[in-house]
């Protein structure tokens, strides 16, 4: 007796639910769909910085509605540091500064900073700090929507 009044208690719990998100299906999906996408890219290797700015290029170019955060720490830092170059000596400046004028917002891990004695002044211009960069991405994931991209 008690499993069938559990029973009916929880359909009867969940019934107007399932009627609602029925009757909204439609709605919130299209609201959905014309939002812009949201994405979080996630680096901690500076060997990835190319391919990481290759793959934020081309998803712009793609969805240029879409709202980009890219988070650093540990060796994915230093790419946005002030005056970075590449195995080649070519510089990281002009990517960042370009990327940014479309909105990519580029955060590194003030723990990361810290770790290594490097101060804000340390990094490139277009970039800003967030205390801890994994817990960073998981506020932007679960409480901003945001998806998780790492290259």
């Amino acid at each position: 007796m008690k499993r069938s009044l559990f029973a009916l208690a929880l359909a009867a719990a969940f019934a107007p639910g399932f009627a609602l998100a029925a009757s909204t299906a439609v709605p919130v999906a299209a609201a959905v769909a014309q939002a812009p996408i949201k994405a979080v890219y996630h680096i901690n290797e500076i060997d990835k910085a190319r391919g990481l700015l290759a793959n934020v290029r081309n998803h712009l170019r793609d969805d240029p509605t879409t709202k980009i955060v890219v988070i650093a720490n540990g060796a994915g830092i230093d790419f946005l540091l002030r005056d970075a170059v590449d195995k080649s000596g070519v510089p990281f400046a002009p990517a960042l500064e370009e990327l940014a004028r479309q909105g990519v917002a580029f955060k590194v891990c003030r723990n990361t900073l810290a770790s290594r004695k490097l101060t804000d002044a340390a990094l490139a211009e277009e970039v800003g700090v967030v205390q801890a960069g994994v817990a960073e991405i998981a506020r932007l994931q679960a409480r901003e929507g945001y998806v998780y991209l790492k290259p």
